[in-house]
């Protein structure tokens, strides 16, 4: 399988294609699935604790340029006075939910203090549903600004984003090179890609306009909304399981974190996500890569990842001067929940490093 179609295949998962494939294999795979989810939560359930409340917040809303609501949260440094804000931005068919381990850790830190801002991309989890045509990455980039300029209108930034929020971190460095050289001390790109996310071919991957299945299942999920997610619903074990294959390299990772993640693939309507596929499939922004040169980098992947491969990680890796390049071994297309301490070891020198450079005696900025 080739990487568009392994792309193609995870979106999938995270709807319209699901939807299709698991119909024909639901009947017989079903009570098999869900048996081994329940032998799972049991030998887990006390090593392995679920998700839970973090740090207090302060739900907000952004209103983007072309009048979309987005559904921000904000966690403040404790004592305020932080070093550096850090804007987490998600991916693809989820939502704020998957920096869940670092919502709670980050703003622990001392050193630096940082302040949280978290926000849902538009037609994902508590955002405004957006009109089609606005959704693709470039308008994922003017969102990104939109809520830096209301929620952290000055001072220096660190910016986070995971597969498709790495994409919108490159679409706004694309747009705004000048934010990057005056405010933005560090930047880190996690499972993501600069382009040709399809290099088999846009006909090869689920996630394109091109391909018959795609066009169909969106079509349907727009003609018939309640039946398409009847369907999904119906298949969830089905589902359930192609979600953990394609988003952990860990096949008996806790079924909470494969709950977390199919419960935000779920909250998102099928032909939401179809919306995107013309955006993503056509990525491509290695151009908009030097605008990111002035910031500390890192750049994170697992090298089990079935969605966007590692190697992806070591084009941006090689366009980018004195990157900090992480390889988790063995995990797949969510290292923030699959190995969240690893993460957040590699989150914290990135911090360090970029609350140094933006100290008023810091580093001189990279030319």
């Amino acid at each position: 399988m080739n990487r568009g179609q392994v792309w193609g295949a995870a979106a999938g998962a995270a709807g319209a294609a699901v939807t299709g494939v698991a119909v024909g294999v639901a009947a017989r795979k079903r009570s098999q699935i869900a048996a081994e989810r329940r032998r799972l939560a049991t030998q887990l359930a006390e090593i392995e604790p679920g998700p839970g409340s973090g740090p207090v917040s302060e739900a907000s809303s952004v209103t983007a340029d072309d009048g979309v609501r987005l559904s921000c949260e904000e966690v403040e440094a404790p004592g305020g006075n932080p070093s550096l804000t850090v804007v987490l931005v998600h991916g693809f068919a989820l939502d704020r939910r998957t920096w869940h381990f670092q919502r709670r850790s980050l703003p622990m830190l001392t050193d630096p203090s940082v302040r949280l801002v978290l926000y849902d991309q538009r037609s994902h989890g508590r955002s405004e549903r957006a009109p089609r045509e606005s959704c693709t990455i470039e308008q994922l980039g003017h969102d990104l600004d939109a809520v830096i300029r209301a929620l952290a209108p000055e001072g220096p930034l660190v910016l986070v984003g995971h597969s498709m929020g790495g994409m919108t971190i490159m679409a706004l460095a694309e747009q705004n090179p000048a934010l990057f050289a005056e405010r933005v001390a560090g930047v880190a790109l996690v499972s993501t890609s600069a382009g040709e996310v399809a290099s088999g071919g846009l006909s090869g991957t689920l996630l394109s306009r091109h391909n018959p299945l795609t066009r169909v299942v969106g079509l349907a999920a727009r003609l018939q909304p309640k039946l398409v997610e009847g369907v999904r619903k119906a298949a969830g074990d089905v589902i359930w399981a192609i979600t953990r294959s394609f988003a952990y390299g860990d096949r008996n990772v806790a079924p909470c974190l494969v709950d977390l993640v199919d419960e935000m693939i779920s909250a998102n309507a099928v032909d939401a996500l179809t919306d995107f596929a013309d955006t993503v499939g056509s990525h491509n922004r290695v151009a908009a890569l030097p605008a990111l040169a002035t910031c500390e980098l890192l750049v994170a992947a697992g090298d089990a990842d079935r969605v966007i491969p590692f190697s992806h990680s070591d084009v941006i890796a090689a366009e980018l001067p004195d990157v900090t390049l992480v390889r988790f071994d063995g995990v797949g297309h969510l290292p923030m929940l699959e190995q969240p301490a690893a993460m957040d070891e590699a989150l914290v020198d990135l911090l360090r490093r970029s609350a140094v450079r933006s100290a008023p005696n810091g580093l001189r900025r990279r030319a």
